[in-house]
């Protein structure tokens, strides 16, 4: 009796192992809801950067570079850091604009099948030297509303959307440094 008692823990604990090493590929799924942590998504980031915005048919371009996130357990916006860089057609030299210090909601998209940046403001640009030109600034801006538009910070796996496809996905929550996306029947 005692050593069918052990077969069966063992077998529990290693069905529970063989479980749990899946976690990083999809998330968390916790009946209603999928949650992801800083390091996905720090992965997904780095996977996707070095980052090339142009402006003004190539006469400017922002270059964006280490992106470093942050979620914090006391507030429901992550944060998110990037080296600035610009590019001109007028000198071969890049010009550091800083590194750029980001907060912002997330929202679930459909299409993109993504999470992406939600109302995002820039808390700081930490600049080594000079002050930033309103010019440099509003192309920061301009690339800011655009990657929260159209780019995913992170994209739902194709084992995760398998697992997801006869329910419907709702809001994309950040509680307890943790992203949480809900999910129902």
């Amino acid at each position: 009796m005692r050593t069918a008692v052990v077969v069966v823990c063992l077998a529990v604990a290693l069905i529970v192992v063989a479980g749990c090493s899946t976690l990083n590929t999809f998330g968390s799924m916790l009946g209603s809801q999928v949650t992801f942590t800083q390091p996905q998504l720090q992965r997904s980031l780095d996977r996707s950067f070095p980052k090339e915005y142009d402006k003004l048919a190539g006469l400017v371009t922002l270059r964006l570079d280490k992106p470093s996130l942050s979620i914090p357990y006391d507030s429901s916006r992550l944060r998110l850091s990037l080296d600035a860089t610009a590019l001109t057609a007028a000198s071969s030299q890049a010009r550091p604009l800083g590194r750029i210090v980001v907060s912002s909601g997330l929202r679930f998209d459909g299409h993109t099948l993504g999470l992406h940046l939600q109302d995002p403001k820039i808390e700081a640009i930490e600049n080594a030297g000079s002050a930033l030109n309103a010019s440099s600034r509003d192309l920061i801006n301009a690339w800011l509303a655009a990657f929260a538009e159209d780019e995913p910070i992170y994209r739902l796996d194709q084992d995760l959307v398998q697992r997801l496809v006869s329910r419907r996905i709702g809001a994309a929550r950040i509680d307890n440094g943790v992203v949480t996306l809900d999910v129902s029947q």
